[in-house]
This record gives C-alpha cells, sequence and structure tokens, in this order.
C-alpha cells in the first residue's frame, strides 16, 4: 500500500506579519537564529505567540558553522573572542558553547529539529570531516536523544558518497534543494527550496512554475517530508505547494 505522506510546508524567516504567516503555516524555519540568538525572553514570547502544535525548526548560530571570515558575521550584534577558534564545527569551547546557546533557545521553543547549514568554503578535508564527526558524537552524548540534527552542505566536492557515509554514521538528515540534487540519507526529508541554479551559483529572485512544484512533490517519498521555501517569493510559492498537494 502507499504509504500516507504528512506535509510540513512554511518559509525560511517570515516573509509576512506573523499573525498572517501563522494563519497559513504550521511550521517555520527560523533564520534569524543564524545570525543572531536571541534573548530567552524574546524566544519565550515567540512560543507564547502561536497555538501548542505550531513547529519551530532552528537554524543553528553562525559561530558553529562559519568562519569569522564570513561576511554573516557582519550581522553579528555581539562581540565574540578568540573568532579564530569559530566555525567549521571545530572542537573549541566557543563553538560547544555556540551549541549550548542554540538548544537553549530550542527548548524554549520546544524544536526537536536544528539546520546545520555550511558556507560553500567548508569542504570535505580530513580535518573538516573529523571536526564535523567530533562536533556530533559530543552533542549527541550531551543533549537530548529526541533532537534530530539536519545538515546542509554545499559545494561539488561533498559527494553523494561522503555525505551518507557521515549522515549514516551520525544519523543526520541530509538537507537538499530537490530541484538541485537528491537526498542520500534521513529518517524524513528536509528540503530548503533556494531559487534558481547557474553552476554553483544561487539566484534567490525566481518565482517556481507548476512543473517544477510537481517535481517537488515527486521528490516527497518519505512518510514525513518537510519543504521549507527560501526564495524572494517563498511565501505565494509555498501557498501554490500547499495547494498542490492538497493540505
Amino acid at each position: 500500500m502507499p504509504i500516507k505522506k504528512i506535509y510540513k510546508i512554511g518559509c525560511c524567516g517570515y516573509p509576512v506579519a506573523k499573525k498572517k504567516y501563522y494563519e497559513n503555516f504550521t511550521c517555520i524555519e527560523l533564520n534569524n537564529t543564524f545570525y543572531q540568538l536571541p534573548k530567552l525572553e524574546t524566544a519565550e514570547k515567540w512560543r507564547r505567540e502561536v497555538d501548542k502544535d505550531f513547529e519551530f525548526i532552528v537554524k543553528a548560530f553562525q559561530v558553529i558553522t562559519h568562519p569569522p571570515t564570513s561576511l554573516t558575521y557582519k550581522r553579528l550584534k555581539e562581540k565574540i573572542k578568540n573568532k579564530e577558534n569559530c566555525g567549521f564545527f571545530k572542537p573549541t569551547d566557543e563553538v560547544f558553547e555556540a551549541f549550548e546557546r542554540t538548544y537553549q533557545i530550542c527548548k524554549i521553543l520546544n524544536c526537536s529539529k536544528i539546520l546545520f547549514q555550511t558556507p560553500i568554503s567548508f569542504k570535505p578535508t580530513k580535518e573538516n570531516l573529523n571536526n564535523l564527526k567530533k562536533f556530533f558524537e559530543t552533542i549527541k552524548k550531551n543533549y537530548p536523544k529526541d533532537l534530530n540534527y539536519i545538515l546542509e552542505v554545499r559545494g561539488k566536492e561533498w559527494e553523494d558518497k561522503i555525505i551518507k557515509e557521515i549522515c549514516e554514521e551520525l544519523n543526520l538528515i541530509h538537507c537538499v534543494d530537490p530541484l538541485n540534487r537528491k537526498p542520500v540519507f534521513g529518517k524524513f526529508n528536509y528540503f530548503r527550496l533556494h531559487g534558481e541554479y547557474k553552476e554553483e551559483k544561487i539566484i534567490y529572485y525566481h518565482n517556481y512554475t507548476l512543473e517544477e512544484l510537481k517535481e517537488v512533490k515527486n521528490s516527497c517519498d518519505k512518510e514525513l517530508n518537510y519543504v521549507m521555501f527560501n526564495n524572494s517569493n517563498m511565501f505565494l510559492d509555498a501557498i501554490k505547494f500547499k495547494d498542490l498537494v492538497g493540505v
């Protein structure tokens, strides 16, 4: 018998006023947690604003994944000591503290899924792979077992074989844009729709066609499927996708 599919559809960040967003969707991927973690009181306010069944997915703080040379640090309001110890999953106090702070936000939001997006400069070198494995092995030992870790790596150097080996070993969800590549491991699908691809460059100013959305639907081959839009027309495209799948 065909599996009964569950679709969790939303946007990466708020493209419209929160009230309007909550009227249309039951989940969101918080992107602002990547640039700057909010105060705990702010996270408590976010949780109070929604129904108990509304789901937050948190994008992990950039100090974990991105080096201080990244342009994203321009949006970081706090001062980070020992910046050379930040990013690329380095086994440093700074990186593990950044995860602890990310987790505290997740705990308040009742969030069980954390997205780790790496920069394109994060290549599958021996050092990077060792650091990535050590990072996830450490947090899996010290944090609740029901947390789901989602990994989105970028760049052609990340071959399927490498990703599959890592995700299988560490039980990570391989996050992809299904119009760009297929996931190789994960108990559920987690898709991020970024826009149009030209070689390795992403064009976020993109409106998805019905044919593209049908292709995304066909990629939803598991019982649980998250489809999160991150393009310029994300709100309307997410609504179109909801209509397409009938939720």
